[in-house]
């Protein structure tokens, strides 16, 4: 791969943070680094490579001799910067929901629809951390025996929200176990020894938008727009790494057995599955890691054809920050 001019948009944020990361650990060729950010964190100076990098504004014109555009600054920025980042030649691989629904631009997870980035006209769209979390397990498993009903339960960490959450969580812990009441600016109820209804907008239906997102996003990836789903989204006291309880209704029996052998060869998967000592997926262990963590599987005796699992994913990695980059490496390699 040659080496690119790389710009990561929202470069200050929990996933901009986690991209610096996953450059240098994954030795991504970067010829020039561009970090871009709000007027607010303009100056302010980043490491990368032993070397300091000034933070700049976040413009229209910013992206001039750029190869490739790592955005993750809210759907708001994307859909204002996106379009001048690939007018002026860029690739951009856009973390936030501004593009994923649109007709044309791929929704992409490496391990399930690569060949989809091949039909970008310079923006691929990285899916909801929570439906990459999902989907990653179940694709294999729906290529076997076919997903006719899932019904998934999530329990999201604060890292879903942002650095800002990331902190609430920590300072209501230290507030409520000193006494004091909990500062609430980022989340409106309180997170700490608490759990709530995911914090997106309720539509009319009843269904958070997180919930919506889900539901679109799988039926989209997997390319099956009859594929019944129903979600509930779920925000947990944990710092990073969401978890999901799954059970999947199949088009044919699928044996514990099966479903088993099938997800230890699953890309993007790793099993933890030790019954006798009644140790699975955590977040704790999930946290940091690349593969999503999947166990507790079973025969579901309440419906024909049925299997449930649990999962647990690092929603700032393969969540977020490493499906992106992944894309990237597939992209230009």
């Amino acid at each position: 791969m040659k080496s690119l001019r790389v710009a990561i948009l929202g470069a200050t944020g929990a996933v901009g943070q986690e991209f610096l990361s996953l450059l240098e650990e994954r030795k991504f060729p970067v010829a020039e680094l561009e970090l871009l950010a709000s007027g607010r964190s303009a100056g302010k100076k980043v490491k990368f490579h032993g070397k300091e990098i000034a933070i700049e504004e976040a413009r229209p014109e910013s992206f001039e001799g750029i190869d490739l555009v790592l955005s993750s600054a809210g759907a708001g920025v994307s859909r204002q910067l996106v379009p001048a980042a690939v007018k002026q030649g860029a690739v951009v691989v856009d973390n936030t929901s501004a593009f994923r629904m649109d007709a044309g631009i791929p929704l992409v997870i490496p391990e399930i629809n690569p060949e989809e980035m091949k039909k970008h006209k310079g923006i691929i769209a990285n899916p909801n951390c929570s439906t990459i979390i999902l989907a990653v397990p179940l694709y294999p498993l729906h290529k076997a025996a076919r997903a006719k009903r899932v019904i998934v339960s999530t329990y999201q960490a604060a890292s879903g929200a942002g650095m800002k959450a990331m902190l609430e969580l920590e300072q209501q812990t230290h507030e409520i176990l000193h006494g004091k009441p909990p500062t609430k600016q980022v989340f409106r109820h309180q997170i700490a020894f608490n759990l709530f209804s995911h914090d997106s907008a309720i539509r009319e239906d009843g269904f958070t938008e997180e919930e919506y997102k889900m539901i679109q996003e799988t039926r989209k990836i997997f390319r099956a727009p009859e594929l019944k789903i129903v979600t509930t989204t779920i925000r947990v006291p944990v710092l990073r790494a969401h978890s999901e309880s799954v059970v999947v209704d199949f088009e044919r029996p699928l044996s514990e057995g099966e479903a088993r052998k099938i997800l230890e060869k699953a890309p993007g998967v790793e099993i933890i599955d030790r019954r006798k000592e009644n140790y699975f997926p955590m977040p704790i262990e999930a946290a940091g890691k690349d593969p999503i963590l999947v166990g507790r599987i079973r025969k579901d005796p309440s419906s024909e054809n049925s299997l449930a699992f649990f999962v647990s994913g690092d929603q700032l990695r393969k969540g977020a920050a490493l499906n992106a980059l992944q894309i990237a490496e597939l992209l230009f390699k």
